[in-house]
């Protein structure tokens, strides 16, 4: 199989096109410039995700978007906001149909047609575990949901909720197992044979309108989770686990109509391996991200030491719209190698929108008006020069090798701050060293330049520095290295 690292660029729609509006015209998906795609493809991304295209209902907004933990993000995020600038969880959904404040069917068709044929693969969201509480589902297809007695509703009404003031029926929120329910959601019953056909329909339906989908909460599907998750309610209304995974039987089915159609799930508590031995090309690696925060070097060489299959099916990310902007989360300078330990190593590389410009604030999902923020020019331009030397096809189709700094003189022990690994390709090669911490570190690092003359040149692309060394030294001793706190250097050489 051919090696294939691509470059993911998410954006939050609903907010996002707001920078688009004219006086008298609201953006929509058709008015969005040329050039803002150009300027990805310039970056060499693959994949667009549009995140939050779908209906909503807004009637949820008034009923649970202003609980005070919400109420608090919102002032930390955005000041002086006001109540219509809460638009709702665009995973709440109410029915997989575009959003009209976004566009509609063909623009969204048309979309595609032209991404497609800029070279760029249109990625949209697909949340499995549950729809908006307020649904038109609810009333149509209620076998797919998670149902419960009355009994049940009024021992817990933080957790099961009754839809119909008319009708005594009673559900689920949607939830995860280590967190209260999220209550403007409906729980979807992945051991009800009805649930799963319903969103294998819907899977089969979006393969016409994207090239793959990112699997909201996809861990949540498992057998296992959901059993563990709602045990004493399966077990009370006598839903047993199921012979097959959902997703085994759901990914199959797409595969048999479009077998290019991309799977991205969104996982947690090191269930990743589980997923792609389900069909999954791609999962999230948070350990990865939580590592570059707060572990040291050489914990995140160890985390590195995974298998290469492991490796590729990874999403590395800094931030996204879950997380705190990496700006906040690592500081300045250590973004910036954290950046570079993202872009550089195997799997898909995630970029979040505002990310280049070194945005500090993480906006909650259900608001729909972002803050004006000034762009960190130091982080624009750091962003620049690293996708100029990493969206070449040595990055993405290349061989990628960990490498193990060593000492550079007895008694030294800063190389065990130092990351470093090389990328094949070709005749080329990339050698990546970071220090990834707070001192000025330094290494050797033994490379296989026996064949290179005897003096060559290694020139340091980040820094546009070029040197010449013995191949001799370079290839017994070990090429030197030292660097200043979170700084790095991709040679060429």
């Amino acid at each position: 199989m051919t090696n294939f690292n691509p470059f993911l660029y998410e954006v939050n729609t609903r907010v996002w096109l707001k920078r688009f509006n004219q006086e008298n015209k609201k953006a929509k998906l058709e008015d969005i410039p040329n050039e803002y795609w150009d300027n990805l493809l310039d970056k060499k991304f693959d994949f667009v995700w549009l995140m939050g295209i779908w209906t909503i209902c807004e009637s949820t907004i008034e009923k649970y978007c202003f609980e005070p933990g919400l109420v608090k993000s919102y002032d930390r995020a955005l000041k002086g906001w006001k109540k219509e600038d809460v638009i709702g969880s665009p995973f709440a959904v109410d029915v997989y149909k575009i959003n009209p404040d976004i566009g509609d069917l063909n623009s969204l068709l048309e979309l595609k047609s032209f991404l497609n044929n800029k070279g760029l693969k249109l990625i949209l969201d697909f949340v499995p575990n549950h729809f908006s509480a307020d649904s038109r589902i609810v009333k149509s297809n209620p076998g797919i949901f998670l149902s419960v007695d009355q009994v049940l509703f009024e021992s817990d009404r933080h957790t099961f909720y009754k839809p119909f003031e008319m009708e005594d029926k009673y559900y689920a929120h949607g939830r995860d197992p280590f967190f209260p329910a999220w209550q403007d959601t409906i729980q979807v019953n992945f051991f009800s044979n009805e649930a799963r056909q319903y969103l294998t329909g819907i899977l089969l339906e979006l393969i016409n309108i994207c090239d793959g989908v990112r699997c909201d909460m996809a861990m949540l599907a498992l057998n296992n989770v959901f059993k563990n998750t709602w045990g004493g309610v399966l077990a009370r209304y006598g839903f047993e686990k199921p012979q097959t995974e959902f997703w085994k039987e759901i990914i199959e089915q797409v595969r048999n109509v479009r077998n290019d159609f991309i799977f991205i799930g969104e996982s947690y508590w090191d269930l990743e391996s589980e997923l792609h031995q389900l069909g999954f090309n791609y999962t999230y690696d948070k350990s990865y991200t939580d590592k570059l925060k707060s572990d040291t070097a050489r914990e995140i060489h160890d985390h590195l030491l995974a298998e290469n299959e492991f490796q590729k099916k990874s999403v590395r990310f800094l931030e996204n719209h879950d997380e705190e902007r990496a700006v906040t989360a690592f500081g300045k300078e250590k973004s910036k190698a954290a950046a570079a330990g993202i872009n550089t190593v195997p799997g898909m590389r995630l970029i979040y929108d505002g990310q280049f410009e070194g945005k500090k604030i993480k906006l909650p999902v259900q608001l729909g008006r972002e803050p004006e923020e000034p762009i960190i020019n130091s982080i624009k331009d750091f962003y620049q020069k690293l996708f100029s030397i990493t969206s070449e096809d040595i990055f993405k189709r290349g061989e990628w090798t960990l490498l193990e700094p060593i000492s550079s003189w007895k008694g030294n022990d800063t190389f065990l701050n130092m990351l470093a690994w090389q990328w094949d390709y070709k005749e080329e090669k990339r050698l990546v060293v970071i220090n990834y911490s707070a001192v000025v570190s330094c290494c050797r690092l033994k490379l296989e330049v026996k064949d290179y003359p005897e003096e060559f040149e290694i020139i340091d692309l980040l820094n546009d520095k070029p040197y010449i060394r013995s191949s001799d030294e370079v290839y017994h001793t070990g090429l030197y290295i030292e660097l200043k706190p979170y700084q790095a250097h991709i040679f060429a050489y």
